[in-house]
């Protein structure tokens, strides 16, 4: 007990308490695809306030979003396997002081976008935060099996901030962004639901597996990752991108659906955290594969010949 009151005392533990609240591994991704949106905006360099500031700014606003997460599913996670070393549940911190983390993280987001990217970025990342950390921890996740379908918006909003921090609007091709994510989501997150399915019933969480059982969330599984491969051929089928982007989104995508369907025909126990893992490194080479394509002109030439 006291090896673990004192490693958790000194400063360098203690922020490293607080870094556990943003989800960092989360929030790299959320970064990632934000970025590929700001790059995406524009044929060119896009301005450096757009680039650095509203990234920085939309980092913030996702790490106080995850804040506030830890803090509302603080008694959840003292019951889950996967969560109960977060900070809350062992205390290292306690929810007053991982709420006032929050919510100068999402001060400081919004005072940073505001002044120094655009006000209709600052509004819909602020909107998005309260999305994820309100609407859906607080009252969706506990509503209804459906929860992470319609909470998946918050979390597909990044490369629209992104792209709305260079042209202070909403593009179709920033939207054709928001879509693929918001496929990829229920896949991604049902996976992990299987395999943590016993421990969402113990604390009353309504995941589709706990509510409609196994077969019926693989055979969603692999349903959403078929509306996944129809959303990411559109920014090819829209010359948004071009055919180094095709060519990747073809082998991630045959690999996700090879996936989903050994999911669906097998009862093989490691198969939905498999499956869970490579949804994370899809989306990640899948945005890579935009960026590099929206970057050599040659393979955009291409698809402009009639």
């Amino acid at each position: 007990m006291n090896g673990r009151v004192e490693s958790g005392a000194g400063p360098t533990a203690r922020w490293r308490d607080y870094y556990q609240l943003t989800k960092p591994r989360v929030v790299a991704l959320i970064v990632l695809t934000a970025i590929v949106g700001t790059l995406l905006a524009t044929p060119g360099l896009p301005p450096l306030n757009a680039l650095i500031f509203g990234n920085l700014g939309i980092a913030l606003a996702a790490a106080s979003a995850a804040a506030i997460n830890h803090v509302l599913d603080r008694r959840i996670d003292a019951h889950m396997s996967r969560t109960r070393g977060r900070p809350l549940p062992t205390g290292q911190l306690n929810h007053r002081q991982a709420l006032l983390f929050a919510l100068t993280l999402g001060a400081a987001s919004m005072l940073i976008l505001v002044l120094y990217v655009n006000v209709l970025t600052a509004v819909l990342t602020f909107a998005s935060l309260i999305g994820y950390a309100v609407i859906y921890t607080l009252w969706l996740k506990r509503a209804t099996p459906q929860n992470i379908v319609i909470g998946g918006a918050a979390g597909a909003a990044p490369p629209v901030l992104g792209w709305v921090a260079v042209t202070n609007s909403v593009d179709p091709h920033a939207l054709l962004l928001f879509l693929i994510i918001f496929a990829w989501t229920p896949p991604h997150f049902w996976a992990l639901a299987i395999a943590r399915r016993n421990e969402y019933a113990l604390v009353d969480i309504p995941m589709l597996p706990v509510t409609h059982g196994v077969e019926f969330t693989r055979l969603h599984v692999m349903l959403y990752t078929v509306l996944l491969v129809v959303a990411t051929l559109l920014p090819f089928v829209t010359r948004m991108s071009g055919l180094i982007y095709l060519a990747a989104a073809i082998a991630l995508n045959a690999r996700f659906l090879w996936h989903a369907i050994a999911l669906k025909v097998s009862d093989r126990e490691e198969l939905p955290m498999r499956v869970f893992r490579f949804s994370i490194s899809y989306l990640m080479w899948l945005f890579l594969a935009l960026l590099v394509d929206h970057w050599i002109p040659t393979t955009q030439a291409l698809t402009q010949v009639s």
